[in-house]
C-alpha cells in the first residue's frame, strides 16, 4: 500500500508515490521490499525477518533511518507483540511487515487525522502517539487492580489475589522496558543527524519523548506500589502469625502453674494432709480458678490480649 502525506493520507500507486513531489509513506511485505528496494534510493538492502525483531531502535546509516519496532501485547491487547521494521529518508517511510501491524495503524491515521501542515515529521508523530495512545488508561486500570488487591490485603491476607500483583509486575517490567526503547528512538529522530528533518518540526519528536518519559515514569511508579505490595502481604502475614502465637503464649502462660499444682498433688506420697481433707478439692478448684482469672487480668492490663 502506497500514500501520499497530504492534508491527509491519499491512498496511490507506486508510480505517483515516487513521483509526486510529497512525503511519502509504504507498507510493503518483507518479499516486495526485496523486489522494490531500489525504487526507494535508500541506499540500503537488509532482510528482515520478523522473527528476528524484539527490540524497538532506530539505526542511522549514511543516507536513510532504519529500525525496527516491538510493541508488547500490554499495549496493543494482542495475543502476539506487533512487530515490524522501517526504512525513512527526508522523501518518505517505508515500512516493512508480514502481517498487518503498521498496515492497520496507517489506515486509522488515514481514517482519523488531518492536518494544517502535512510533513513527513507530523505523521511519524501521529504514528509514534498511536502506538502509546491506550497505555494511560491501561496504566490506570493496573492501579485500580493494585488498589483492590491492597484492600484484601488489609482484609485478608490469606484471601488477596497476591499472585495477580505479581502478574502486574511482569507486565509493568515489559511496558518499561518498550518505554527505555521508545526513549531511545525518540532521541535518535531528535538528534536528526542526517538532517531529514527541519529544524522547525523537531519539536513534534520533542513533544513524543516528553509523553513517552511521563509513562516511563508511571511505570516505574506502579512497579513500586507492586514491590510495596508484596512487603504489605508478608508484614500481614507476620502479623496474623504474631498473634497466634500470641495466644498460645497466653495459653502456655495461664496452664503452666495449674499444671504444676497438677503434678504436685500427683505425687504418691502417703502422708499428705491436703488428700483426705474435706475442703481440699474445692480448695484447689477455687485456686486453679483464681490463677486463670489473675492471669488473664494481668495480661489485660499489660494488653498483651
Amino acid at each position: 500500500m502506497y500514500y501520499l502525506i497530504r492534508n491527509t493520507l491519499e491512498e496511490c500507486s507506486a508510480e505517483q508515490c515516487h513521483d509526486a513531489g510529497s512525503p511519502y509513506v509504504a507498507v510493503l511485505t518483507p518479499d516486495q521490499w526485496q523486489e522494490q528496494n531500489e525504487n526507494f534510493d535508500m541506499g540500503i538492502d537488509f532482510d528482515m525477518n520478523s522473527e528476528d525483531i524484539l527490540t524497538t531502535k532506530a539505526e542511522v546509516n549514511y543516507d536513510s533511518l532504519t529500525g525496527t519496532f516491538f510493541i508488547p501485547t500490554q499495549s496493543t491487547f494482542t495475543k502476539e507483540p506487533m512487530k515490524f521494521s522501517f526504512a525513512l529518508d527526508e522523501t518518505g517511510i517505508v515500512f516493512i511487515d508480514d502481517g498487518k501491524s503498521a498496515l492497520s495503524l496507517v489506515k486509522r491515521i488515514q481514517r482519523v487525522k488531518k492536518w494544517r501542515k502535512p510533513s513527513l515529521e507530523r505523521f511519524l508523530y501521529d504514528f509514534l502517539e498511536l502506538i502509546i495512545h491506550n497505555d494511560l488508561q491501561i496504566m490506570q486500570k493496573y492501579e485500580r487492580e493494585l488498589e483492590g488487591i491492597e484492600k484484601e490485603i488489609m482484609d485478608s491476607a490469606e484471601d488477596a489475589h497476591i499472585q495477580r500483583n505479581n502478574e502486574i509486575r511482569g507486565d509493568i517490567r515489559d511496558l518499561r522496558i518498550h518505554y527505555e526503547q521508545l526513549q531511545d528512538l525518540g532521541q535518535e529522530l531528535e538528534e536528526n543527524e542526517n538532517g531529514f528533518f527541519t529544524e522547525e518540526n523537531i519539536r513534534y519528536f520533542h513533544m513524543f519523548s516528553s509523553r513517552v518519559d511521563r509513562l516511563y515514569d508511571a511505570a516505574t511508579h506502579l512497579r513500586d506500589y507492586t514491590i510495596q505490595l508484596n512487603d504489605l502481604y508478608q508484614s500481614q502475614l507476620d502479623v496474623k502469625q504474631n498473634r497466634i502465637m500470641t495466644v498460645l503464649t497466653v495459653v502456655t502462660t495461664i496452664f503452666m502453674p495449674l499444671t504444676l499444682i497438677v503434678g504436685w498433688y500427683g505425687m504418691n506420697f502417703k502422708y499428705m494432709p491436703e488428700l483426705e481433707s474435706q475442703w481440699g478439692y474445692p480448695i484447689i478448684i477455687g485456686l486453679s480458678l483464681l490463677i486463670v482469672a489473675g492471669s488473664l487480668a494481668f495480661f489485660k492490663i499489660k494488653k498483651i490480649i
